[in-house]
């Protein structure tokens, strides 16, 4: 059997893969540009794909690869995935929803408090002028972390482990999330709140942590940011078209958000003349200190990337030796493939 990575995002071989597979299977990795730079007869070998993301996962790479049998994305969030085409050929589409939990919480807290504290303004400042500027900032964005209120947009895995440790710091913590059934906010000390609007009128740090669906597409756009108060933090760690990176632009020119710290954007890798990029590249005045962007790198460490890789890898050779379906994404369209 042949389990094909077309897309990796690391270099060298498979080694956690293959470590996993054993002699079962054997692992392929190409960092390819374009399907065409995989040869055909490796396409119709394959039968299972572990996608990275740089390539969609859709009907021309399904049409490639006709005989494979599962499609798993290497990470949390599959809309790379078209996961109604794969369900109507019968391939299960699963993702790993587990690896980076630790890390993108890590990540999101990591983010506050280098606003909330001053660490960047600071350091910056520093570089800058080591003796004129060897002083505490007096900027609003510094605040205490206890006593806060911190909301969560999206109580996941991963907004979960957020809010836990946001409460370790001594902060109240609220979440939106329609999906979750009640008794759950119990179970953390967190309070529900019920509408998204209700959530962000209270938050003083607004973190944001669901997957990209048509409901969550755009969700933090002008009209939520109106509702925020003149001195939150808007942080995201979950997928860059979730919020509107234009209305956050303006509401930071216009001092109607206070900061915001982004991990993901809309356009990966982001466009050096779009206005928000451009002010950071000058130093604009509106943008120290209020901003910080990292490169949709939440999710890594060389722990969570092997995680992984190893739990990707043993959910595909589960299903093809075993026929093991673990977090399969795609379960409500494979049933209508069956039934068509």
């Amino acid at each position: 059997m042949l389990m094909l990575m077309p897309d990796a995002r690391f270099d060298g071989a498979a080694e956690y893969e293959q470590a996993v597979v054993g002699d079962r299977a054997e692992v392929r990795v190409y960092q390819a540009n374009t399907l065409d730079d995989i040869p055909n007869d490796v396409w119709e070998a394959t039968d299972g794909l572990m996608v990275w993301g740089r390539t969609p996962c859709n009907k021309d790479m399904l049409d490639r690869a006709k005989n494979a049998r599962i499609v798993i994305r290497m990470g949390v969030g599959y809309d790379v995935i078209d996961i109604e085409e794969a369900g109507k050929r019968g391939i299960v589409a699963c993702n790993v929803p587990d690896y980076g939990t630790t890390d993108v919480a890590d990540h999101a807290i990591g983010l506050m408090l280098s606003l909330t504290r001053g660490i960047v303004r600071h350091h910056t400042a520093l570089v800058d002028e080591p003796v004129a500027k060897w002083r505490a900032i007096d900027t609003p964005i510094v605040r205490r972390a206890r006593g806060a209120t911190f909301g969560i947009v999206g109580r996941g895995r991963i907004g979960t482990a957020a809010g836990l440790r946001a409460k370790a710091l001594g902060m109240n913590v609220m979440f939106y999330d329609p999906y979750i059934p009640d008794g759950g906010d119990q179970s953390v000390g967190f309070e529900r709140r019920e509408t998204l609007e209700e959530l962000l009128r209270e938050s003083d740090i607004v973190t944001v942590h669901t997957p990209l669906t048509d409901e969550t597409r755009g969700m933090i756009n002008g009209q939520a940011l109106s509702c925020m108060k003149k001195d939150a933090i808007l942080i995201n760690t979950s997928r860059g078209e979730v919020v509107d990176v234009d209305a956050v632009t303006e509401a930071l020119k216009a001092d109607r958000l206070a900061a915001a710290g982004l991990d993901v954007l809309p356009q990966e890798p982001p466009d050096p003349k779009h206005p928000l990029f451009s002010a950071l590249k000058n130093r604009e005045e509106w943008t120290v200190g209020r901003v910080i962007v990292t490169p949709h790198a939440a999710w890594y460490s060389p722990d969570g990337a092997r995680d992984c890789r190893e739990k990707a890898a043993r959910t595909v050779i589960n299903y093809l030796t075993e026929g093991t379906i673990r977090n399969c994404v795609n379960e409500q369209f494979l049933k209508q493939g069956d039934a068509s």
